[in-house]
């Protein structure tokens, strides 16, 4: 066989590997998911009249419409935190190391991860969205083409924080440490405009929302769902992405490549 046909059979045996585990442990998976739909329960039927009113909404609705696209994206923060957790527990019972020895290709390993984790994100947010359908977020006159460009969108995001992820596990000892360090990808959309416009921050806060990878993802998905102006939004998404999945993949190379302590 080619040593493209061998590629590819390595990363499919160990995408397979990733999603039997998923399948036999999905506590993890689903923990992780608790968080951001409780989150989006309790800032629509407890927060949700004031949060609207506060913002010149009619009712509980608009601000349904206004919180969704976070959620959504905090959905994929929340989801990868358990890529680099499996991560971390391959590196510390010693299977990576094992890998290393192994006639595959180096890469397959990390392409397992990355892609199994990017399914279960993209599977979560569909979770997610049925529940916020069922509660009544309804999307305006979005067209097909701005549809698959807002799943487009939620699918790179996946794979850029996914990458960032499985760095942050390749670098820690343990899967707590894994799992602490990766807390920031459910932090950070806590204080973006996810729940608030910024306009409405203080002065003070306001490049804290503004300069990081949330904020534009969230505004850009709103104004492709929602028809808002998008604006610049778009482009520094797309930068976010392209710039975390990159660092991401070369961090995760890099420690992959480096013999065992």
């Amino acid at each position: 066989m080619s040593s493209l046909t061998l590629a590819v059979r390595d990363c499919s045996t160990m995408l397979r590997r990733n999603l039997l585990h998923a399948r036999r442990y999905p506590s993890l998976t689903l923990n992780l998911l608790l968080t951001p739909v409780m989150l989006l329960l309790l800032f629509v039927y407890i927060f949700g009249d004031v949060m609207s009113a506060g913002m010149g909404g009619a009712d509980r609705s608009d601000y349904i419409a206004y919180v969704v696209p976070g959620i959504l994206l905090m959905t994929i923060g929340s989801t990868v935190i358990g890529a680099a957790v499996s991560v971390a527990t391959d590196m510390s019972e010693g299977i990576i190391a094992r890998f290393r020895t192994m006639a595959i290709h180096r890469s397959s390993v990390l392409i397992g991860h990355v892609v199994g984790s990017v399914l279960q994100s993209v599977a979560s947010v569909v979770l997610v969205g049925a529940v916020a359908v069922a509660i009544g977020f309804r999307s305006k006159d979005a067209t097909a083409l701005e549809w698959l460009a807002a799943f487009g969108l939620l699918a790179l995001f996946a794979l850029a924080l996914t990458w960032i992820a499985v760095g942050m596990g390749m670098a820690s000892p343990n899967a707590e440490a894994a799992s602490n360090s990766a807390m920031p990808l459910i932090l950070l959309p806590l204080i973006s405009s996810a729940f608030t416009p910024i306009e409405a921050m203080p002065g003070w806060f306001r490049p804290v929302a503004e300069y990081q990878p949330f904020t534009p993802a969230i505004e850009t998905l709103r104004g492709l769902l929602l028809g808002t102006e998008i604006g610049n939004n778009g482009w520094l998404a797309l930068a976010w992405c392209l710039g975390l999945a990159v660092l991401g993949h070369r961090w995760s190379a890099s420690k992959f490549g480096q013999d065992p302590k």
